[in-house]
């Protein structure tokens, strides 16, 4: 694929830092060298000696002075090297992706370690969109991602959707605006990129069926645009198998996809982590280098110490745990929203996330129930606009997400919820 018609100006213009190039030169030197070229501080000044962290399932990770002195101290741009490489053979066992054995012209895959994935997500944008470009995305979405998004400059079409996700019948009429003289010049006018979560959509929970994803993929191909998989949810899927992804039907380099560890190690900690066609991630790993430099060394060893401790069968163990968890909630929310709500409003069952996505009937707006009505009543859930391109518009929706609550509490919740509904209307 020819990568560079995808690039901005800013983006093809980055150059490796010497200095962060000098810092990954030294880690991989032997102990035996003398060095006089890193401006790294002494770690033997820093106050924190040794750590031991208990885990609930597992041996606790020791950190001792020697790895907590690596820890303290900066470390190479793209991850720390074990953690790297545990996440690049986790990916390829997972996900199988075609391009694993490509060339990096051809965009094989490639693997860096970012400060959650919304670092990545950002990064990846910047890199991608001029002003003016068309981008495609199925609203509502995820409002960090169209906070991102919005400075850029760029046009958003909005994909329709359903509970299966974006529609691939909708994405095909809108693409037929383009010839295929313009896909075969080029134009610059071509969207530049498809982005959607595919699982458990931030705020749907709508998920992508396996079918849909193939068409989409095609779709892609015929038109030469790239799909940013953002996939925070795809280990909080509730039912086996897991949908099979993008990225594992990426036979040209086309797929840049974003995981994250904050639903299932922990959201703190801030790991997250890009794959993608290598010459696209070699260029968000030279904006890492002027930015945030890396990841937190001491988050990353002690993420790579549990991984390795567990093993791949430990960790996706520890997913399960997780997901029963969720899927727990899931029912209880279900249950609650059954029992008060299904007079006034309608609703999807997710197939995975944390979230229930409600459409309140013969409400325009949601906007004044929530933010008035229900806060009043000391209940919080989120407006269906903030999740619009324009948050603006209208939304007869809300966002309940139920990670957090009790059944006995998301059981209030709901019955509060009704009284607010019942009194905005004896209001009117």
């Amino acid at each position: 694929m020819n990568y560079s018609r995808f690039i901005t100006t800013v983006s093809a213009a980055r150059k490796a830092s010497p200095i962060r190039l000098l810092t990954e030169l030294m880690q991989k030197s032997p102990p035996s060298l003398i060095s006089l070229a890193g401006g790294a501080p002494n770690p033997n000044v820093f106050p924190f000696k040794r750590a031991t962290v208990a885990i609930a399932h597992g041996t606790a990770v020791e950190i001792g002075e020697d790895l907590m002195k690596r820890a303290l101290q900066y470390s190479a741009s793209a991850g720390i090297p074990e953690l790297l490489s545990w996440l690049k053979a986790f990916q390829q066992n997972l996900h199988n992706p075609p391009t694993a054995n490509y060339s990096p012209e051809q965009g094989q895959m490639e693997v860096c370690v970012t400060t959650g994935s919304q670092e990545g997500l950002c990064k990846v944008f910047e890199m991608l969109i001029n002003p003016g470009d068309n981008i495609l995305l199925d609203a509502p979405t995820y409002s960090g991602t169209l906070a991102a998004l919005r400075p850029l400059g760029c046009n958003i079409i909005n994909v329709p959707s359903d509970q299966h996700g974006i529609i691939p019948k909708a994405l095909k009429e809108i693409l037929s605006t383009w010839s295929s003289e313009d896909v075969k010049n080029h134009s610059h006018h071509l969207p530049k990129f498809l982005y959607t979560i595919p699982n458990g959509c931030n705020p749907t929970g709508n998920s992508l069926t396996a079918e849909r994803k193939k068409e989409i993929y095609q779709l892609a191909r015929k038109y030469d645009f790239l799909i940013i998989e953002d996939d925070p949810y795809y280990f909080l899927q509730f039912e086996k198998p897991w949908a099979p992804t993008f990225l594992s039907m990426d036979v040209d380099g086309r797929v840049i996809r974003t995981d994250s560890f904050s639903k299932i190690l922990s959201s703190g900690l801030r790991i997250g982590f890009l794959t993608g066609p290598k010459p696209l991630i070699d260029r968000v790993i030279l904006h890492i280098q002027v930015s945030t430099m890396h990841t937190s060394t001491f988050t990353q060893i002690m993420i790579s110490q549990l991984l390795h401790q567990w093993g791949e069968k430990g960790f996706l163990e520890h997913i399960d745990r997780v997901v029963e968890f969720y899927r727990t909630q899931r029912d209880a929310m279900l249950i609650a929203a059954d029992k008060w709500l299904k007079d006034l409003a309608e609703w999807y069952p997710p197939a995975a996330g944390m979230f229930l996505w409600i459409k309140i009937k013969g409400v325009s707006d949601t906007q004044q129930l929530i933010m008035e009505k229900a806060l009043q009543k000391e209940v919080l859930l989120v407006p269906g606009g903030a999740f619009n391109i324009d948050s603006s518009e209208p939304s007869s929706y809300v966002r309940a997400s139920f990670s957090l609550s009790s059944p006995a509490q998301m059981d209030l919740v709901s019955k509060i919820f009704l009284n607010s509904y019942q009194d905005s209307f004896s209001h009117n």
